[in-house]
């Protein structure tokens, strides 16, 4: 996943803030930071080590990495400890091309396949159970997928990276509806550029990565768009600033209903209210301990810990409120 950032011009940016007087664009952070814990990996292919870890999903007691240049699927206890691993690379059963983000549903998890063109259901203990989708653009099809969310009843939202769109399918990987025009890219609502991964919230309200538009889209449980936000208005302008992103690749939505945002170019997670307002951000570019190289994804554990996939860095990450 490649994109190039080109130098947005500061005069336009100004000129839009003068115009349009009393908008919050550079808000303070409202909570207290994280603090970072522990990390975890390096470059390599055995147990423990990754090649672009591009995927993350935590229950309780263990974490679920994309190790995805490696084609599986690694498993730690919450200190890091290596517990087992699943997959390698083809395109057979269990059988992984490129693994992104995941997503643990009624004790399965289920795997954004990219390569594969395919959302991959295995056991936790590493059991392939099922696959949904093919290759294509038509309804349940796909065009590398980066990111799955799952209801408590199996239904699916796919982010189709490639088709500009969400697909949301029943469990058997029906088609039921999309949001987005298949192959095209667009900076309005509804509409996508690339997105990367979903999230639901309890309620199923619908969070979308809407990676290079540098935004999340909000929709409700019966598919009515519901509000954006990322930069001014929210139509791909892109910067550093608290409330604004620099590729949005992976949501997570925590155990108090607070959006965790991976910020790729920004080197940083950033967390938001249900309503987009922003809360806190943490992390800065470097490869020292607390340091990321590109934040690709984000979990959260029930107990509120942030994991993190640290891409550049070949590791992963764990976070704890400052208060904790």
């Amino acid at each position: 996943m490649v994109r190039i950032i080109c130098t947005l011009s500061l005069f336009a940016v100004i000129g839009m803030i003068l115009v349009v007087p009393g908008c919050t664009w550079f808000p303070s952070a409202r909570e207290s930071g994280y603090r970072f814990v522990i990390g975890w990996g390096q470059q390599g292919s055995e147990p423990g080590q990754f090649h672009d870890p591009t995927g993350i999903a935590v229950t309780a007691t263990e974490v679920f990495v994309s190790d995805s240049r490696n084609a599986r699927i690694q498993v730690f206890d919450h200190q890091g400890r290596f517990k087992r691993q699943f997959g390698s690379s083809g395109d057979g059963p269990g059988q992984l091309g490129r693994p992104m983000n995941l997503v643990i549903q009624d004790h399965e998890l289920y795997v954004a396949d990219y390569w594969n063109d395919r959302i991959q259901v295995y056991g936790l203990d590493g059991t392939p159970h099922r696959t949904v989708g093919k290759t294509g653009s038509g309804p349940g099809e796909f065009n590398a997928p980066g990111g799955v969310a799952v209801t408590a009843n199996g239904e699916l939202y796919v982010a189709d990276f490639y088709n500009h769109r969400i697909q949301h399918l029943e469990a058997d990987g029906q088609f039921v509806e999309q949001w987005g025009t298949t192959g095209e890219v667009s900076i309005w609502a509804e509409q996508f550029n690339y997105p990367t991964d979903v999230a639901l919230a309890s309620d199923n309200t619908l969070y979308v990565a809407d990676g290079y538009n540098d935004r999340i889209q909000v929709f409700a449980a019966n598919g009515t768009f519901q509000r954006k936000w990322g930069g001014p208005f929210a139509l791909n302008i892109f910067g550093p600033f608290n409330g604004w992103f620099a590729t949005v690749t992976s949501v997570d939505v925590g155990p108090e209903g607070n959006l965790f945002v991976a910020d790729f170019y920004n080197h940083r997670v950033q967390k938001f209210t249900p309503r987009g307002e922003f809360l806190t951000a943490f992390g800065e570019e470097g490869d020292a301990p607390g340091d990321f190289k590109h934040v690709i994804a984000v979990a959260v554990a029930p107990d509120g810990t942030v994991f993190v996939a640290d891409y550049g860095n070949h590791r992963i990450q764990k976070w704890r409120p400052q208060s904790r």
